[in-house]
């Protein structure tokens, strides 16, 4: 079983190594809306600890498609008033562990990802 593992963390690792700037960013989303399905379960079944470990997950996610912005584009200013909220909405709903207003962050998180896909398609990156 551990060998298993091992190969499909070598292969995750590869994956992230060889992939385009606008596939990681696409990967950093995938990871957010991953986290937040993960808080959610968590926040369902009482876990406080998993629930504050995922949705920290997402928060640094999050800064870091902020840190990543290209600010020579106009678009990037409004990028980051969305990814500012998004974070203020996570801490929030980890302070409160509210299924509600995680459900309403990663609902932006995806119409994000799919904004960005379009980017990816019309510049040719996928």
């Amino acid at each position: 079983m551990a060998q298993y593992r091992n190969a499909a963390q070598l292969y995750q690792k590869n994956s992230v190594q060889t992939a385009s700037p606008a596939k990681i960013i696409l990967m950093l989303y995938d990871g957010a809306i991953k986290f937040c399905h993960m808080a959610q379960v968590a926040i369902d079944e009482k876990n406080i600890e998993k629930a504050n470990l995922n949705i920290q997950k997402a928060q640094k996610i999050i800064v870091q498609l902020r840190v990543s912005l290209d600010t020579k584009y106009p678009v990037s200013q409004e990028f980051d008033k969305v990814y500012d909220y998004i974070y203020r909405r996570l801490v929030e709903a980890n302070m409160k562990k509210d299924n509600e207003i995680l459900e309403e962050a990663l609902k932006h998180i995806k119409t994000m990802r799919e904004t960005w896909i379009e980017v990816m398609k019309k510049t040719h990156s996928m």
